[in-house]
């Protein structure tokens, strides 16, 4: 028996809700760590607009008859405390590197799980669902522009602090 496209639709809203719930509690933490002002500035005002995402999305899922899907949602959440476990064995300082290497790799899993609900909702002719999901996609792609250019300057300045910094100032690592 053949479902609905307005279920099938409402099932990939309901994942990209998830998705951007999580993300923003992942957001406003990286945007508490680290020294790099920056940064911090730049996760906190993403943590802002995939908030308004959220709010977007929702609104369009129930303005198709679906509500939010709790399970989904605890669901993201645990899996979103699964990427800090890439950080184990990297300093203190290396923590914004990190939290941006996550970030980029989110934004990017976002972009394809955009492209799908794009293409899901043109093949329903569901129009109003392909151009909300086309506006988020090309936010997310800035966004991912934005984190990628970050990276450089963040892992730079991070490898200085453990690498160059701390042989400089110990007298038995500075003549190495």
């Amino acid at each position: 028996m053949a479902e609905a496209s307005t279920d099938v639709i409402n099932r990939y809203l309901e994942d990209a809700i998830a998705a951007e719930k999580s993300f923003e509690t992942q957001l406003q933490g990286f945007s508490k760590e680290g020294d790099n002002e920056a940064v911090k500035a730049a996760f906190h005002q993403h943590a802002l607009e995939t908030r308004r995402q959220y709010e977007r999305l929702t609104a369009r899922l129930e303005s198709l008859g679906g509500s939010t899907s709790t399970a989904k949602s605890i669901l993201a959440h645990l899996f979103n405390l699964s990427p800090r476990t890439a950080q184990i064995g990297h300093d203190k300082e290396e923590r914004t590197t990190q939290n941006l290497i996550m970030a980029f790799a989110v934004e990017n899993s976002e972009l394809a799980m955009y492209q799908a609900l794009i293409s899901v909702a043109e093949a329903a002719g569901d129009t109003e669902t392909a151009a909300l999901a086309r506006e988020i996609q090309t936010e997310e792609k800035r966004t991912a522009d934005k984190v990628w250019s970050l990276l450089t300057p963040a892992s730079l300045e991070a490898f200085h602090r453990v690498a160059i910094q701390p042989a400089a100032t110990n007298p038995r690592t500075a003549a190495l």
